[in-house]
């Protein structure tokens, strides 16, 4: 979609529309994995209290900038960035946060997401090098990184 607020790109980019339109979408995965983290940071409760809710303040912080981030590039590509306010309702499975799960299926359900988030940009690299886009290759093998990480912090916890 084109509006006014589109402006030419300064790169040479085989095909914005393609990579801009991946970006939306990890922008709005993005987003919503810092709402639903936020949710769970504040409702864990038990034995894990102190674990989780530490570590998903350190994931939300994070993503809250990464999505900045991700929202620039969207813009520096020559695109506005946008999300949707009904596309962070619920997430990838079309369910919303439920902030009275259990510590254990709370992490489980954010190691999902991180699982799924990381997927979705490993795909936006593919997608970014087939356009000759190497900063937002670059950018999405970073992003990819956190999230594996995370996954895997969340598989330990809940060990």
């Amino acid at each position: 979609m084109t509006t006014k607020q589109d402006t030419k790109p300064t790169a040479s980019i085989s095909n914005v529309a393609s990579v801009t339109d991946a970006l939306t979408e990890v922008l709005a995965d993005t987003y919503r994995l810092v709402l639903k983290s936020h949710i769970y940071h504040w409702n864990v409760t038990g034995p894990l209290f102190v674990s989780v809710h530490d570590l998903t303040e350190e994931h939300y912080r994070d993503m809250f900038t990464a999505a900045d981030v991700l929202a620039e590039r969207i813009r520096a590509l020559g695109k506005v960035a946008m999300i949707a306010p009904a596309n962070l309702a619920a997430g990838a499975d079309g369910r919303d946060a439920d902030a009275n799960l259990p510590a254990k299926e709370m992490i489980a359900d954010l190691r999902d997401d991180h699982d799924r988030l990381a997927a979705r940009m490993r795909a936006l690299v593919g997608t970014a090098e087939a356009a000759d886009d190497p900063v937002t290759a670059d950018l999405a093998t970073t992003r990819a990184d956190f999230h594996e990480k995370a996954a895997w912090m969340l598989r330990a916890l809940a060990t």
